[in-house]
């Protein structure tokens, strides 16, 4: 068995390992995403949902799915450890899918509730093995976290596009038996996850020591009684989470609780380290806040962009046939796999010239590109109809600049979390990472909610106005926030110390 120090001294720019966890989480993110882009259509055209609540129902899902990363992230550093944590989380979401594949009508919530939870372990823990990968200092750490991201995106590419095209009829229907579509649909995310766990299990010798168990030193039977608790506690919670997602108000009063938590108990970590390692502590939590209002803006895919897409988008990219919603589900990913290794060979290429710039301004950049992107999907109301369908290749082009935003925030924001925490706080520090994803999710609900309300009883044309309208909006905010984060740059540079 290869020792850490061996894995870390790899020769050429990615570790072998990293290949592996790679394909692992691709076939984890096909069944991610192929899910999550089906959430808000399969709600307002077979549940029946209004379409504000459904708005709301999405933010909620998606919400709980990014919380439960901070609960795994807990439970992966204390007692777990990053594999089977990982192995856990996989068997958790293909029930789900199973679930949902057997009766998504009736059984929506509660499929759902077990891929929320599955979510949470297998999601925080595959990237934190990422960064073991990488000695501290290597400058090609970020680089392989783009990587690792071109592997999450191939994985939404696929699943994003295939899931919701076969559930609407648009791909497979000559083979798929009427009524069956959606079956299928959600049928193919837990065939994908099986291969995703079976690629992890058969190549996880090669990391060593990586991940395995923090209570490897305390006897096996009170391990094991740790371990099984948390089994049991995982199963037990799903009941509690399917009230909690059905019911959005639930889901008000818990986001007003876990993010102040959250910081409480980071708090009470702190206690016990430097004052350097706090510094760096408080320049991720920085990080954290902003990266909660770029998700909140993105993540509007979900929601009331899949509306906007089913309803006032024509349906070719250059002159190509394409189910919009698709489209929109997957835009993004093509460009990511498109340009992420692109965008990696030119941060290397920039730190050997020392010109890279630090992670803070690349996240003022990413907002950016988002305003940029937003001003877009703003612009489409130019082009549209009579019939209010607009120009599909305007809206990929939007994604087009979108990508760029968000390749310097999320793989770099994961890089840095990983470089600024201490060693036994990298697992909550990676789920207080996807929390902050959380509340984006749950305010982007809020926002489509808002949109969808304000649409409401409007013919097509008028409603594609008011989506357009509040796109722009959603663009001079996403300004605002590139300018302020590239002033305090200075400011979190020095807190960072020497984390370029």
């Amino acid at each position: 068995m290869q020792t850490i120090e061996e894995i870390q001294n790899f020769k050429g720019k990615y570790p072998k390992q990293l290949w592996y966890l790679f394909f692992s989480e691709m076939w984890e993110r096909f069944c991610f995403y192929g899910m999550r882009g089906m959430l808000y259509f399969y709600m307002v055209h077979h549940l029946l949902m209004d379409k504000e609540a459904a708005n709301l129902q999405y933010g909620a899902t998606q919400a709980w799915v990014y919380a439960f990363t901070f609960i795994g992230g807990l439970f992966a550093d204390k007692i777990f450890g990053f594999r089977k944590s990982l192995f856990w989380g996989g068997l958790l979401m293909i029930v789900g899918s199973l679930i949902l594949a057997i009766d998504p009508k009736s059984m929506f919530f509660v499929g759902v509730s077990f891929t929320i939870v599955g979510t949470g372990f297998f999601k925080p823990n595959i990237s934190s093995m990422v960064g073991k990968l990488y000695r501290e200092g290597d400058t090609r750490t970020d680089a392989g976290f783009s990587l690792f991201y071109a592997g999450v995106n191939l994985g939404a590419l696929i699943g994003g596009y295939v899931c919701i095209a076969v559930g609407k009829r648009e791909m497979l229907s000559s083979i798929i038996p009427e009524g069956l579509e959606w079956n299928i649909a959600f049928g193919l995310a837990a065939v994908v996850m099986v291969i995703s766990l079976l690629t992890f299990t058969q190549t996880q010798k090669s990391l060593g020591n990586i991940g395995l168990s923090p209570l490897q030193h305390i006897e096996s039977g009170k391990r094991k009684i740790y371990e099984w608790s948390t089994y049991l506690g995982s199963i037990l919670i799903i009941p509690i989470i399917i009230v909690m997602v059905s019911n959005t108000e639930y889901t008000d009063y818990f986001m007003y609780t876990i993010g102040p938590f959250s910081l409480l108990y980071l708090a009470y970590e702190m206690r016990g380290f430097s004052i350097a390692e706090n510094k760096k502590l408080i320049a991720a939590v920085i990080f954290m806040l902003f990266s909660i209002v770029f998700w909140a803006f993105f993540e509007q895919s979900g929601g009331s962009l899949s509306d906007f897409a089913a309803e006032n988008l024509n349906n070719t990219v250059l002159g190509i046939s394409l189910d919009p919603n698709g489209v929109n589900n997957s835009a993004n990913s093509f460009f990511v796999i498109a340009f992420a290794a692109l965008v990696g060979m030119v941060w290397l290429w920039m730190a050997k010239k020392k010109i890279e710039p630090n992670t803070i301004i690349k996240f003022g950049l990413a907002f950016l590109f988002l305003a940029g992107g937003f001003w877009v999907f703003y612009y489409t109301k130019f082009f549209a109809g009579p019939d209010g369908k607009t120009s599909l290749d305007l809206f990929t082009f939007g994604w087009f600049v979108i990508t760029f935003g968000e390749l310097c925030l999320s793989p770099i924001g994961m890089s840095a979390m990983t470089k600024l925490s201490p060693q036994k706080t990298q697992a909550v520090i990676m789920g207080m990472w996807f929390l902050a994803s959380a509340y984006g999710q749950y305010f982007a609900g809020l926002l489509g909610a808002n949109i969808a309300s304000a649409s409401k009883n409007m013919t097509n044309l008028e409603k594609l106005n008011t989506y357009a309208d509040g796109y722009q909006q959603l663009a001079i905010y996403a300004l605002i926030a590139g300018v302020v984060l590239i002033a305090i740059s200075p400011l979190v540079k020095k807190l960072m110390q020497e984390v370029k």
